[in-house]
């Protein structure tokens, strides 16, 4: 399954494994060269492998380079899919944690059809407002890691994804953070057999616009 090191991909593990009857191989996350961190949430590459061992899964990586263009971000997701299927003969279906943005689901289900995979989307369509909360009360302890400062004071960044941070987000913006208004990144949950703790660093605020709340391994 896609993996981001956000609540949204770590719920949908969750999620997959609470049906029963599919068994996640894997995790896949996509890795910027250079800056060693999950492309969009910048979570740290070190952190992506601690997450997955505490899932008790591999994590594969497809690795683009910085200013990545559409194309070369396909071939790369390609590159590791044939890497899966290799390792997992037979594997041919992924999931991706989104939530509701048609056109994205869209995309993904295209891109994944030629390269002959099945794409899941298991929380697609639920109340993004009622899922928030499930997650919190399941246990999920988990940061914004990225504010898109657009859409949300930078002063969000670095926060802890709990109820007072939910009823103190301004109405527009998506308690998921669907939008892109944020990004996250999970230390501990029921996907995990551990608490991570991550320590928290510095904040900066990049291209602008994206404030960035650093979270490294444990030493």
């Amino acid at each position: 399954m896609s993996w981001s090191g956000g609540k949204d991909s770590a719920w949908t593990l969750h999620r997959l494994r609470s049906l029963g009857d599919v068994e996640v191989a894997a995790l896949l996350t996509t890795v910027t060269e250079g800056y060693e961190r999950a492309s969009m949430q910048g979570v740290r590459r070190e952190v992506l492998h601690a997450q997955a061992d505490a899932a008790g899964l591999p994590l594969l990586e497809a690795r683009i380079p910085r200013e990545c263009d559409n194309a070369t971000y396909e071939a790369a997701f390609a590159a590791a899919l044939e890497h899966a299927r290799g390792r997992w003969p037979g594997l041919d279906r992924i999931a991706f944690g989104d939530l509701f943005l048609a056109d994205i689901r869209a995309w993904r289900e295209a891109l994944c059809a030629r390269l002959g995979w099945s794409a899941l989307f298991p929380l697609f369509g639920a109340d993004t407002a009622a899922l928030a909360r499930a997650m919190i009360a399941a246990g999920m302890r988990t940061h914004l890691c990225c504010v898109d400062t657009q859409q949300l004071d930078a002063g969000f960044a670095g926060r802890a994804y709990d109820t007072a941070l939910l009823d103190a987000l301004p109405p527009q913006v998506d308690p998921c953070g669907e939008n892109g208004e944020f990004h996250t990144c999970v230390e501990a949950g029921p996907m995990f057999s551990r608490a991570l703790s991550l320590r928290r660093g510095e904040t900066v605020l990049r291209d602008g616009r994206f404030a960035y709340t650093d979270f490294l391994a444990p030493e």
